[in-house]
């Protein structure tokens, strides 16, 4: 038994290939969908996955207006920020967020599910949202996934 074919392969910037990857969002289910997209972030789901670097691929998704919020997620979800003044705490309900920004939602849901650190902002910046079929990364020619087919 050969033992020095054991050893450990840590990604970094030029061993990670990144690929980059189109997803139609349309009827997807917000929750399952951004776990989907954050683990494809991260890059979870390659033999190379290395938690301190960013080895996961680029995210273009499409249609990202026309996600699906289950149950009285429309009417209940409350969005939370603070200015940072004494009794600076603001509330955004779903409505408010979509009509401001459609994209927004799914930005935050997968913004949530990101590490809260450099690298977490770092891998947010792969992700590209666009309403419509129509997206600026037509040079990158991204790949489609069927993200329902993902596990």
């Amino acid at each position: 038994m050969n033992t020095l074919s054991y050893k450990t392969v840590s990604a970094n910037k030029e061993t990670a290939n990144k690929e980059w990857l189109l997803v139609d969002a349309e009827g997807q289910q917000l929750g399952r969908l951004a776990s989907k997209l954050a683990k494809i972030l991260r890059g979870k789901h390659k033999t190379n996955f290395t938690p301190h670097a960013d080895c996961g691929d680029n995210v273009v998704v499409i249609n990202a207006e026309k996600i699906a919020l289950s149950g009285n997620k429309t009417e209940q979800k409350e969005y939370i920020r603070h200015t940072g003044y004494p009794g600076g705490q603001k509330f955004a309900s779903v409505s408010d967020v979509k009509a401001k920004d459609p994209k927004r939602l799914l930005e935050y849901a997968v913004r949530g599910m990101l590490p809260k650190n450099k690298l977490g902002r770092k891998v947010l910046k792969n992700l590209y949202l666009y309403e419509g079929t129509e997206h600026g990364q037509d040079a990158q020619q991204p790949k489609t996934l069927d993200i329902n087919a993902f596990i």
